[in-house]
């Protein structure tokens, strides 16, 4: 673990989200320096931590949860009882951002809807990340990962042209949620840093979702046509896809008219360069069926690790398709620390996905491992709130811790 403060140090989170998208927000401002107090469900905590199979070894912690709470230090509250309201309210006295992920307008019955926050916390940064968004016909629904990948169209481009809608294999939804709301809220501390005003962001899975179909948005903008499921292959370049080899099978990424040039010189299939067929790489998308059945019996006669080696050779885009054993066991993912291991509240030690930011001044810091249910509970009423014992023992036996 590393200790030097992060660029986001001197800042508070009041962390009120569970399950992936919101923590995962929480979790990069948390690395990027940020304070993060995770606010949980006494007793049940957030519901990731049931999450499970597997748990991680020597700890009744799910890896789901492990995979996006570090940096987190957890406090217990009822938030339907007016004394953890009470609570809730001391803590945003010092708060800079507070992120959720309640249905919309569920926190209003509390007392911390936005509206009735920023009169009082003029300086707050308010982000709110749901299913639909704050506004619009759907924004009373509830908004779950594979829901948002049906109706965000990313189903209807993935998987075999002839098979069913495939969903992607992470929650890619909730992961770019979290993402689009922590860059909403840098976008903010900066507002607020020339105007000492704060806002609230609104975040809906759904807008997130559809701002990153990318190139497959604009290719149906452009057209008015549904671009049709193409399995592994590209829909603008070709051949940009998966092709069996001796012993498995290898991504071969061509990008240009140069590079496909090069491949036929270097491999034996100079001939295809007079062919108009597969003069340009808008003809190979054009003819894209027929540049795979003339490839594949060529990238069939080396093996995945000759072809990569002759491949990198001639500077051409390939790799293996690997497993997660695999990835984790790259050299370069290795040489690029992206594992780490932390000392767990429970006595164990937890593994770790490291962040992928590089700041070379102020790189993330991993100061304390994803916490055990209210780890932090006592800490942070007397540290920060300056409780006693026994105003804490008491709102124990009230059950509202």
């Amino acid at each position: 673990m590393t200790s030097p403060a992060g660029p986001l140090s001197g800042l508070r989170v009041l962390d009120l989200t569970r399950v992936l998208a919101g923590p995962t927000c929480t979790q990069m401002l948390g690395d990027l320096g940020a304070e993060v107090i995770k606010i949980e469900r006494p007793e049940a905590g957030d519901d990731t931590r049931g999450f499970a199979p597997p748990f991680w070894p020597e700890t009744k912690e799910s890896a789901y949860f492990i995979g996006v709470n570090r940096n987190k230090k957890s406090v217990t509250l009822d938030m339907a009882k007016p004394e953890a309201q009470a609570i809730l309210h001391r803590l945003l006295e010092t708060t800079d951002i507070l992120v959720e992920n309640f249905k919309v307008g569920a926190l209003a019955k509390y007392g911390l809807g936005w509206e009735q926050l920023k009169a009082k916390y003029p300086r707050l940064i308010y982000c709110s990340i749901t299913g639909f968004g704050q506004t619009g016909p759907y924004a009373p629904r509830p908004g779950y990962d594979a829901l948002i990948q049906a109706m965000g169209g990313v189903m209807s481009l993935t998987g075999e042209p002839n098979g069913s809608p495939q969903k992607v294999g992470v929650p890619v939804a909730d992961l770019f949620a979290g993402l689009y709301g922590c860059i909403g809220i840098l976008a903010a501390l900066n507002h607020r840093n020339a105007t000492g005003q704060g806002q609230q962001i609104d975040i809906g899975m759904l807008d997130t979702h559809v701002a990153w179909l990318a190139n497959q948005g604009m290719n149906y903008l452009s057209t008015g046509e549904n671009p049709p499921r193409l399995g592994n292959q590209h829909p603008n370049i070709s051949p940009y896809q998966e092709f069996p080899t001796k012993d498995g099978y290898i991504i071969l990424a061509v990008g240009n008219d140069p590079t496909f040039e090069r491949f036929c010189k270097a491999f034996g299939q100079e001939h295809l360069l007079a062919d108009e067929r597969f003069a340009t790489n808008p003809r190979r998308v054009a003819n894209r069926d027929l540049v795979t059945q003339t490839l594949t019996p060529v990238m069939k006669t080396r093996t995945t690790t000759e072809w990569v080696e002759a491949l990198e050779a001639q500077k051409i885009g390939c790799g293996p398709i690997n497993t997660l054993k695999d990835v984790f066991a790259d050299p370069h993912v290795n040489a690029r620390n992206m594992t780490l291991e932390m000392d767990h509240g429970s006595g164990a030690k937890v593994k770790v996905i490291a962040n992928p930011v590089k700041l070379s001044a102020t790189p993330p810091t991993y100061r304390s491992a994803p916490p055990v249910l209210g780890e932090h509970t006592e800490e942070v009423l007397s540290g920060l709130l300056g409780m006693s014992a026994e105003e804490i023992a008491a709102l124990r036996a009230k059950s509202i811790l």
